[in-house]
């Protein structure tokens, strides 16, 4: 299994995320070409700086080529219609230099008093952008997910609708283009899971858009729910909302650095530097030893079923709301024919997510298909532990995919999409690719001798491939 460990003993912002990326080994083309891809009037500025001594890597938002992000000592928030609140807010509402959420660090930003409180964008507004952005459909997908993550945090701590949120701060500029960018960052490494240390938050007090609130921001608090935290006593901000909200949208795990073979290292600075601890994030990439170690937690899912039964729509339309809904991040999408009212044949539409993506996959639904109806529910999902595992063939990696039942591997299938694109640009049959990457599969597994007993144990000799 191909990992990601973020260490956060200085916490963790959007911009000390792209930062850690790029000097990890994301190429910087890649992250330029997405910001154009958002048509937001914005670029990325990347230099190397020192902080207590180590080199990192620091990004900085431009817009309008200016610099969007000045570090002082405020924070951003999203805020609900209702609140009528003039004074200086954490991240430019929409003037002439929007502030970001993330560049943690003490990783503060604060603005002039002059913010039109009441124009911050909507998260409706946020999702079209990021929708018509030429990126990939899972970056795209994560993306969504972390600003819906921070409006739900934020119509939490204000009770009030999640529509009603307008994100001044984090809807600001720089925000989107740390978010979007962080997200496609993350997927271009091809990791299978992204793990995570515990989080230190920092101290102190953070200037709010209702006043002074002690570190953690609220939000920050409300997206960190059932993260293992603490303070070293250092009185900055070091866990910003963005932060938080991209750990939750990429489902990181949290545990102590995991027994794995690092094949490259990033830094990412903050804006500042802070006495005594070096202020950067680092990320770890590579080849986990211990392959179960990462999924004891993970065998019981909560899922969200959303159903609804069509008889009046075109196949054609079936087949591309199918794929909007799985690029949007849904676990599943299946199609059931079905029989209903007069004698008609249907369509049984049903659709596996989680709770957080639920919403937009309902309003995806009442847009593009002819239902005028959505049931809900929720289910236990029992898993099997899996992992991904990287078998080499003559064309090139493909990963193959196990699952496992107490230790024991019980079913292992070479990923298609892999195998596909291989036969396709070498024009060989596809089964021949998979029968190689099954060989190699099982000639690694049986080589092995760092694996923890539990992936010792007897291969099952079942596959998906014939």
């Amino acid at each position: 299994m191909r990992v990601a460990y973020l260490e956060c003993f200085s916490g963790i912002s959007g911009d000390m995320m792209l930062g850690a990326l790029l000097h990890g080994g994301v190429k910087p083309e890649l992250l330029q070409q997405t910001v154009a891809a958002l048509n937001v009037n914005a670029e990325l500025r990347i230099s190397r700086v020192d902080r207590s001594g180590i080199s990192a890597t620091k990004v900085d938002v431009l817009v309008n080529g200016k610099l969007a992000d000045q570090p002082q000592r405020s924070r951003e928030h999203a805020h609900g219609h209702s609140h009528d609140d003039s004074r200086a807010h954490p991240h430019a509402h929409e003037h002439q230099a929007p502030n970001d959420v993330s560049t943690g660090d003490g990783h503060s930003h604060s603005h002039s008093h002059a913010h039109e409180h009441q124009h911050g964008r909507s998260l409706s507004e946020i999702r079209e952008i990021i929708r018509h952005a030429d990126i990939p459909h899972t970056a795209r997908a994560t993306a969504i997910r972390a600003f819906e993550l921070l409006g739900e945090a934020e119509a939490g701590i204000h009770n009030v609708p999640l529509e009603s949120i307008h994100f001044h701060e984090v809807g600001a500029v720089d925000a989107i283009v740390d978010i979007v960018c962080a997200s496609v960052g993350c997927h271009s490494l091809g990791v299978d899971r992204f793990v995570c240390s515990p989080l230190n938050l920092g101290g102190g007090s953070v200037t709010c858009a209702h006043g002074e609130f002690p570190v953690p921001a609220p939000a920050t608090l409300a997206l960190l729910k059932g993260a293992p935290v603490y303070s070293s006593g250092v009185n900055v901000e070091l866990v910003t909302p963005t932060g938080a909200a991209l750990l939750r949208a990429l489902d990181c795990s949290f545990s102590a650095f995991p027994a794995m073979n690092i094949q490259s290292i990033g830094y990412g600075a903050g804006s500042r530097d802070l006495d005594g601890s070096p202020n950067v994030l680092r990320i770890s990439v590579g080849e986990l030893l211990e392959t179960g170690m990462l999924d004891h937690d993970h065998s019981h899912q909560e899922v969200t079923v959303l159903e609804t039964t069509i008889d009046d729509l075109s196949p054609q339309v079936m087949g591309y709301v199918t794929e909007r809904l799985l690029a949007e991040g849904a676990f599943d999408v299946f199609v059931t024919p079905a029989q209903m009212k007069k004698n008609r044949p249907g369509s049984l539409l049903t659709v596996l997510c989680d709770e957080t993506t639920a919403p937009t996959m309902r309003e995806i639904l009442f847009r593009e298909t002819s239902t005028i109806g959505i049931r809900t529910r929720r289910e236990r999902r029992d898993c099997l532990e899996r992992a991904m595992i990287r078998a080499a063939t003559q064309w090139g990696e493909v990963r193959v995919k196990e699952s496992r039942l107490n230790g024991t591997v019980t079913n292992f299938a070479p990923e298609y999409e892999d195998c596909r694109r291989i036969a396709e640009a070498n024009s060989i049959p596809l089964k021949q690719v998979q029968q190689e990457a099954i060989g190699s599969y099982l000639a690694k597994r049986q080589s092995s001798s760092s694996l923890s007993d539990n992936t010792r144990k007897p291969l099952s000799t079942k596959s998906h491939v014939a």
